[in-house]
């Protein structure tokens, strides 16, 4: 039998060298911009316009006449020097009149406008303290239905734990991975990162019932083998379904990477980095944190007495 749960310290490991990047990556952005990553309107609040002219315009043109006009703006280009998006604080009907007007006059021409949308300062606040609340109720009730649907076998709360430390694995490595791109191509957390985020919390913990499931069954089967063993037949078992389920999924996500619009890009490659990780950490982490607290391991020796069974690298 292939041994895959005696190599649990590096999988942590492995885990530890993924993430840290990501949390380095948020700390930067922490003490760069005052918080941990690149927020959109859509928590901040201001307005985002994206305009088109028939001629190139430089970015910094725009924000002159932005600045003359009393606002500031920070511009960039969409694709080609013809088309901008601006991001500024919240302007009202009678200032982007005024700012049509001196485009115009600027450029000789008004521009297309491709977008305009504004979200309020108090909206913005609303929608965070939303978002957080979210992610805490959303743990909480996984925590207490595993611990309720694992009732019947040994230290229940063990499972709804390790499908918790999983999860957050899965969140860090997704939200260090969304960090290091707001660098490099100025991605920003808005509405449709919370959703991926959400979506990713269940497949996560989704795919890990399924491996908890197969241990509670061995459990009962194989009671004579150690913990170690019993966790270990099970990971071997359910680990092709895993995988397969997962490829499905990750396949669809990789053609939209590749041919779907730019707009949709950061969702969809947010989604791609969580299945890949809960994918992983449902057979490499969430398992592996089961053994580690039985046997009492690292920093769970303080978290639970002894049982007696002792480690054992046999195979069944």
């Amino acid at each position: 039998m292939l041994k895959l749960i005696q190599n649990r310290r590096w999988y942590y490991l492995f885990s530890s060298l993924i993430i840290i990047p990501g949390l380095i990556s948020i700390i930067m952005t922490w003490v760069t911009t005052g918080a941990p990553l690149r927020f959109s309107i859509d928590f901040t609040g201001g307005t985002l316009w994206e305009v088109q002219f028939a001629q190139e315009v430089p970015p910094g043109e725009i924000v002159r006449i932005f600045n003359e006009n009393g606002s500031s703006a920070n511009v960039n280009t969409i694709g080609d020097a013809n088309t901008l998006a601006i991001r500024t604080d919240e302007i009202t009907p009678d200032q982007k009149v005024a700012l049509i007007t001196a485009m115009t006059t600027a450029f000789g021409e008004a521009p297309e406008e491709l977008l305009f949308r504004s979200v309020g300062p108090t909206i913005g606040a609303e929608v965070t303290r939303t978002a957080v609340i979210a992610v805490a109720l959303t743990s909480l009730v996984i925590l207490a239905f595993i611990t309720w649907a694992f009732r019947n076998v040994p230290h229940p709360v063990r499972y709804g734990t390790a499908a918790i430390l999983a999860m957050i694995h899965d969140v860090l490595l997704t939200i260090g991975v969304y960090s290091i791109m707001g660098w490099i191509a100025g991605w920003e957390v808005d509405a449709l990162f919370l959703t991926a985020l959400l979506t990713i919390i269940g497949f996560s913990v989704q795919d890990t019932i399924v491996v908890f499931d197969r241990i509670r069954e061995n459990s009962r089967r194989h009671r004579g083998e150690t913990y170690e063993v019993i966790v270990n037949r099970s990971l071997l078992e359910t680990m092709q379904r895993s995988i397969a389920t997962q490829i499905n999924a990750m396949f669809v996500m990789i053609a939209l990477l590749l041919f779907g619009g730019v707009t949709i890009k950061p969702f969809i490659a947010t989604m791609l980095v969580g299945l890949l990780s809960g994918t992983y950490s449902s057979i490499f982490i969430a398992s592996p944190i089961l053994v580690s607290w039985e046997y009492r391991e690292g920093f769970f020796r303080w978290l639970a007495p002894r049982t007696g069974r002792k480690t054992s690298t046999a195979s069944a």
